[in-house]
C-alpha cells in the first residue's frame, strides 16, 4: 500500500502572494480570482449559479466605478486648468478686494481696497492665487469687483 506524505498535498503548500503595488485588489485582480474559482471548483458540486450571477455583478459594479473614477479624475483636471485660464483673463484688471485689518486682538475691520492684477497662478492644493501690482499675492475668494484698469485713470484726470 503506498501512502501519500501530507505535506506534499496542494492544500499544505506555502502560496505566493503577489502585491498589485498598494496592496488593494483592482478588477483585474478580481477577475483572475474569479476565473481561479472557476478553474478549480469541485465538478460534482459546480458552483451555484445565483453565487456565480451575484459574483458577475460585482465584477461588472467593480468596472463601471474603476471607469466612473477615472472620469472624474479628468473632469477634475481639467476644470482645475480651465479655472486657471478663466482667471488670467483677470490680468491688466483693476480688482477690489476685501483684506481683513485687526483693529485689537479681539476685532478686527474688513477693507475693500484696489489694485491691479499682475499674475494668476495655480498652487499644488489646487487653490488660485492672483498676484496684485504691489507684489501681494491674494486667494480669488477675496475678489469682489473687477473693473478695467484704464477707469480709474480717466475718473482722475
Amino acid at each position: 500500500m503506498t501512502t501519500i506524505h501530507e505535506g506534499l498535498m496542494l492544500n499544505n503548500q506555502t502560496k505566493q502572494v503577489q502585491q498589485t503595488g498598494q496592496g488593494i485588489l483592482g478588477k483585474d485582480d478580481f477577475l483572475k480570482i474569479l476565473i481561479t474559482q472557476l478553474q478549480n471548483q469541485d465538478p460534482s458540486n459546480p458552483m451555484d449559479d445565483r453565487e456565480f450571477i451575484a459574483q458577475m455583478a460585482q465584477f461588472s459594479s467593480l468596472e463601471q466605478m474603476t471607469n466612473m473614477n477615472q472620469a472624474m479624475q479628468k473632469f477634475v483636471t481639467m476644470q482645475t486648468s480651465q479655472n486657471l485660464v478663466q482667471h488670467s483673463e483677470l490680468i491688466g484688471k483693476k480688482v477690489q478686494w476685501k483684506r481683513e485689518v485687526e483693529i485689537d486682538e479681539y476685532r478686527s475691520r474688513t477693507e475693500l481696497v484696489d489694485n491691479v492684477v499682475t499674475a494668476v497662478r495655480l498652487e499644488s492644493n489646487g487653490l488660485l492665487r492672483v498676484q496684485l501690482d504691489d507684489g501681494r499675492w491674494i486667494s480669488n475668494e477675496q475678489l469682489v469687483q473687477v473693473s478695467k484698469a484704464d477707469e480709474q485713470k480717466k475718473s482722475t484726470e
